[in-house]
């Protein structure tokens, strides 16, 4: 192997795949050092490789201890210490700190006393004419650990005089699996309701959904019967432009979209009297009334209708005084959310000045060299003279989590078991604060997306910026912990989007060259999610469409996450539905999703339309094939349900020209409550009959993505016979099992 092939497979770029036609697709020299070189590993020509794979092999060896140890409970910690050689006189002398537990072990051991690993397995080495050696650290002093997040340090001097060499390790002790559905749900099954929050359409809202309606909707979930209401990203967008609006590609993945503060629900407006007048202006409700009656939402109207009131209830909170109950909670909230919180903020701040002052600064990328980093001098002075404006934008992050708390509570006082379910979106935008905050963990220099296959010859870019498992692994896994402690935060589930990113993931380089995969510690990761999933009382789902790799889905069912099972998708190879017995115990199953055709519009060909209207067909035979196959598929839809004894009595056959009706759309999710899987999910959506989607994946702008308003309001959505007749099977098969049980 080259310096090159050897540097790729240290960082985990494979190097080949095979596509969804079973062709071999070997990952070319450009891409490898493309991706390498968007780790911060220089490789553009065989010196620069030469030199990197030195660098990160000495590394490996000239530090004591490596970064993280991840162990399942109950296994023992297999640890090394690498020295130089000819120690064995000198004492070593370490130290561990168990959570939770305010004394710390320590000892002093003789390093002769510590054996040395095989040779033959790569436990010595040369470095500079120096011999290294790795020697085994007795298990014994390591063994019981709880579960948790552990500190080791080691350290000695190898001669009087000499500096002393020191080391530590974080060591993870992790669950086998993640919070069970039946735990939480003694029957072992419960039901939903799938929900893009900013389209709920409420009596009381300012034309986009917001967490005071999302109160309201847990609450008519948990009366119909619902023991979880599942919510699209709630991810921090851009405050200076509300034109971008894309839930998955968010400035950060680790905080809350501001847009969703209900304004009249913070409390600061009762002791404000001109923000008071402000909304009861004539002028004001008209603006209001014309936001909330428009079909789409428009978030440049929202955002000029809340962010200067929440400028001016801010304005309110800053002169309380500072033992004020308020002024003591935020305080509390920054110090518990630390410096991501500060560096969030601090980032909006900048972002706003640069972005208005030209909007061609949009990317920070862009802006002056100085300000490109959290740490420089420049950055450090903004953050003292506009340190009014960063804690304005920490103030509206305490807000929104207090509301979507304040709503998760309504939620469970009102029935709900599981409470919310949040989405956490594969990866966040290279614009946006997560990739300044810490440049070290999301990668610039290539993006993320996935290979070619049926519905795009070309592949997808997402234009996200991956986590990168160097900067991952040199962190502790700090980041990712912290990012799954976010979006626990009042929720009973977590949905993983593409969750086979814990394996590996696409990378694309922005240099053109083709992409390649890149692995990720599957194991560590996945025993990181089951230890936040049982901190934090909370289901895990892994988004599981597409390509999936060989053993993937055996170890999330090993750990426990549940499958995420799409009823369009589930078929046998000759193209049938599975049979409701054929769908696996540990899933989730849904008939459709936000990127998927409502089941209305599945049914009537509305996606086809749209794919007609946007010229996305490559000829008039491919348009034709899609039509006849949607009939085809009708058909089968209608011969799975006869095989159940579910058609309806209105459809006399199982011909595929029949129109919709809701019944149909009913009957279908009684099919899904057939199937042993913990979790059935109906969407907002296919309960009120609607025929457009969400989102049409391969579009931007063509078609009105993330904008669609629901057509009736929270407050009459159990009152509606449709909603009824849809629940209905779900409700009469699951609810019992879910009533008065204990939540999060």
């Amino acid at each position: 192997m080259s310096a090159l092939d050897r540097l790729a497979d240290f960082v985990g770029i494979e190097p080949f795949y095979h596509d969804i036609w079973g062709n071999r697709r070997e990952t070319s020299a450009a891409t490898k050092r493309a991706l390498v070189g968007a780790m911060g590993l220089p490789a553009a020509t065989d010196d620069e490789a030469e030199l990197s794979l030195r660098s990160v092999e000495q590394r490996a060896w000239r530090r004591l201890l490596p970064p993280v140890r991840v162990v399942r409970d109950g296994q023992g910690i297999d640890l090394s210490v690498s020295l130089p050689a000819g120690l064995e006189a000198v004492t070593l002398s370490w130290r561990l700190e168990i959570e939770g537990k305010a004394r710390a072990r320590t000892g002093k051991l003789p390093v002769g006393d510590l054996p040395v690993g095989d040779p033959a397995a790569g436990n010595r080495t040369e470095l500079d004419g120096v011999a290294f050696e790795r020697r085994s650290f007795p298990a014994e002093l390591l063994a019981g650990l709880p579960q948790g997040y552990h500190r080791l340090t080691v350290s000695l001097r190898p001669k009087r005089g000499a500096p002393e060499l020191r080391g530590d390790t974080r060591l993870i002790v992790a669950p086998e699996r993640c919070l069970t559905v039946e735990e939480v749900v003694p029957a072992g099954r419960t039901w939903g309701i799938g929900l893009q929050l900013y389209a709920l359409n409420s009596d009381a809202d300012w034309g986009l959904g917001d967490f005071g309606g999302l109160g309201r909707f847990a609450e008519t979930a948990a009366a119909l019967g619902a023991g979880l209401v599942g919510l699209n990203p709630l991810h921090a967008l851009y405050p200076a432009d509300p034109h971008h609006i894309a839930p998955y590609s968010p400035s950060s993945r680790s905080f809350l979209n501001i847009l969703y503060i209900d304004v009249t629900r913070v409390p600061e407006l009762a002791d404000t009297p001109d923000a008071q007048a402000r909304i009861a202006s004539p002028e004001f409700q008209a603006a209001v009334a014309a936001a909330r009656a428009a079909e789409l939402v428009d978030y440049p109207a929202v955002s000029a209708l809340k962010l200067p009131l929440l400028e001016r209830l801010h304005a309110t909170f800053a002169a309380l005084p500072a033992d004020h109950p308020r002024q003591t909670a935020f305080a509390a909230f920054r110090q518990e959310m630390g410096a991501a919180l500060e560096r969030h903020a601090l980032f909006e701040a900048l972002h706003e000045r640069f972005y208005r002052q030209d909007p061609g600064l949009w990317m920070w990328r862009n802006w002056p060299a100085a300000f490109q980093t959290p740490d420089s001098a420049e950055v450090q002075a903004f953050a003292q003279e506009r340190a009014d404006r960063v804690t304005f934008y920490a103030y509206l992050q305490w807000e929104a989590d207090r509301q979507l708390g304040e709503a998760a509570a309504r939620g469970r006082a009102a029935g709900l078991p599981l409470g919310f379910y949040r989405d956490l979106a594969v990866a966040a935008h290279p614009g946006g604060a997560a990739a300044w905050g810490d440049a070290g963990i999301l990668v610039q220099g290539a993006n993320v997306g996935a290979p070619p296959d049926q519905f795009n010859l070309k592949g997808q870019n997402w234009g996200l910026s991956p986590l990168s498992p160097l900067g991952l692994r040199e962190a502790a896994y700090q980041p990712f912990v912290e990012l799954l402690r976010a979006n626990m935060r009042h929720a009973g589930a977590l949905r993983i989007d593409h969750v086979m990113a814990l394996q590996h993931l696409f990378w694309i380089p922005e240099d053109g060259s083709d992409g390649a995969y890149v692995m990720y510690p599957l194991e560590d990761l996945l025993g990181i999610v089951a230890l936040e999933s049982r901190r934090n009382r909370c289901v895990v789902i892994g988004e599981d469409l597409g390509t999936v790799p060989d053993g993937f889905r055996p170890a999330l069912e090993r750990t426990g996450v549940l499958s995420y099972r799409v009823l369009y998708f589930e078929r046998h190879a000759d193209g049938a539905f599975k049979a409701p017995g054929d769908y696996p115990t540990d899933a989730m199953a849904t008939v459709s999703t936000h990127d998927l055709p409502t089941f209305k519009g599945f049914w009537t060909g509305r996606d086809l339309d749209w794919r007609q209207r946007l010229d996305l067909y490559p000829s008039p035979e491919s348009r034709e094939k899609d039509v006849w196959d949607r009939g085809v598929d009708r058909w089968r839809l209608l011969q799975a349900l006869s095989w159940q004894g579910l058609r309806p009595a209105s459809y006399p056959n199982d011909e595929g020209d029949q129109p919709y009706r809701t019944e149909l759309a009913a009957a279908l999710h009684g099919y899904l409550v057939r199937t042993p899987s913990r979790i059935v999910m109906v969407q907002i959506e296919d309960m009120l009959g609607e025929i457009e989607q969400p989102n049409l994946p391969g579009t931007v702008d063509q078609h009105p993505n993330w904008r669609r308003r629901l057509t009736q309001p929270v407050e009459v959505l159990n009152a509606l016979s449709e909603v009824r007749q849809i629940v209905a099977p779900l409700r009469d098969a699951l609810t019992g099992q879910s009533n008065g049980l204990a939540a999060k």
